[in-house]
């Protein structure tokens, strides 16, 4: 299964700016992503967004007030 569909839905929270499958532009760079889900950092249980750099399929992690301060908007169409 993807990480789109089930079990990974349950990771994401009406609270979140992006959901599972988003595509996202970053405005400093120009790349391209897909939101996975939403987890939390081990450390100090902070809420983090898991996301996909769509040109080579690396996977990130971004705390969520940094994923949603303005750095990353939805890519339309």
């Amino acid at each position: 299964m993807d990480f789109i569909g089930y079990p990974y839905k349950f990771l994401m929270t009406s609270t979140a700016k992006f959901q599972a499958g988003d595509q996202l532009i970053h405005l400093k760079s120009g790349g391209h992503y897909r939101v996975i889900g939403l987890g939390k950092m081990e450390a100090n249980l902070e809420d983090v967004y898991i996301y996909e750099a769509l040109r080579n399929h690396t996977l990130w992690v971004r705390p969520k007030a940094e994923m949603e301060d303005g750095r990353f908007v939805k890519q339309l169409g």
